[in-house]
């Protein structure tokens, strides 16, 4: 496992990225108003950093170290190096004026190192599922990774399907068949499908962008949703507890009736 840094810089997103094309699982057009409100109010605050953790997997060579490292450090490295287990990268942003951290897990596609790519799988809150446009038989591949995924985690993570080294590509009609057939893959795993390229850097930045706005809306939202989960059982507990209360008569004083106060002076 290798461990880098991406450099010290904030994203800053302040209008919700569009996705690539209509068809999308995700219909989030913009980040929901309860999201604004909090965050212009700095509520989000009170639970501090957001974090969202990302595993990018795939079979071997179809680019996804090429994809991550054209996003965090604007690179693209032709020598290609197979991934050893897994690599780990930190890529910040500026949403709405809160920081929001994406955890970028790039996994081995080698099948000598899937169980030791897998431990990573849990608690991802976004799969990326990496196939080669110039090679068809990454695209047959894509369910069999989505299943591989899913085994590991407990909730449902926000599915993207991208499409990598695009440039390849030598007509646009090329890429309109390879898209078709992406698209209905997409469908099947109720994936949001992008194409990029990492050598020119095309759709790549638009893509990570967009995926961090859509995990942070639903983080935020699962935050406030907690928090109003909280207040309503303390509302509860509290009403539960008046509803409760002992009741006095007028005449008692410490919780002893006049009578009885009477009887207790008598027999002294």
């Amino acid at each position: 496992m290798r461990i880098s840094h991406a450099a010290a810089r904030d994203r800053i997103i302040t209008k919700f990225p569009q996705s690539y094309r209509q068809t999308t699982p995700y219909e989030e057009t913009d980040f929901d108003s309860r999201v604004r409100d909090a965050c212009l109010a700095n509520k989000t605050g009170t639970v501090g950093l957001q974090v969202s953790k990302v595993i990018v997997v795939g079979d071997v060579s179809v680019g996804k170290t090429c994809l991550v490292n054209r996003f965090c450090h604007e690179v693209f490295d032709r020598d290609y190096k197979a991934t050893i287990g897994v690599d780990f990268e930190v890529e910040r942003f500026d949403i709405l004026g809160v920081p929001f951290n994406l955890q970028l897990w790039d996994t081995a596609g080698q099948e000598r190192f899937k169980c030791i790519a897998a431990a990573y799988y849990r608690g991802a809150h976004v799969v990326v599922i990496v196939f080669d446009m110039k090679e068809a038989y990454t695209l047959d591949h894509v369910k069999r990774w989505h299943q591989e995924a899913l085994l590991e985690n407990k909730h449902d993570p926000h599915i993207f399907l991208v499409g990598t080294k695009r440039d390849l590509c030598e007509t646009p009609k090329e890429i309109e068949q390879v898209e078709t057939a992406a698209m209905q893959v997409a469908e099947e795993i109720k994936a949001e499908y992008w194409s990029v390229s990492s050598l020119s850097g095309l759709n790549v930045e638009e893509f990570f962008n967009r995926l961090a706005a859509i995990t942070f809306n639903s983080s935020v939202l699962k935050v406030l949703d907690d928090m109003d989960a909280k207040s309503a059982s303390r509302q509860i507990a509290i009403e539960d507890s008046s509803n409760n209360r002992i009741k006095l008569k007028p005449d008692d004083v410490d919780g002893r009736s006049s009578s009885k106060r009477k009887k207790a002076a008598c027999c002294n």
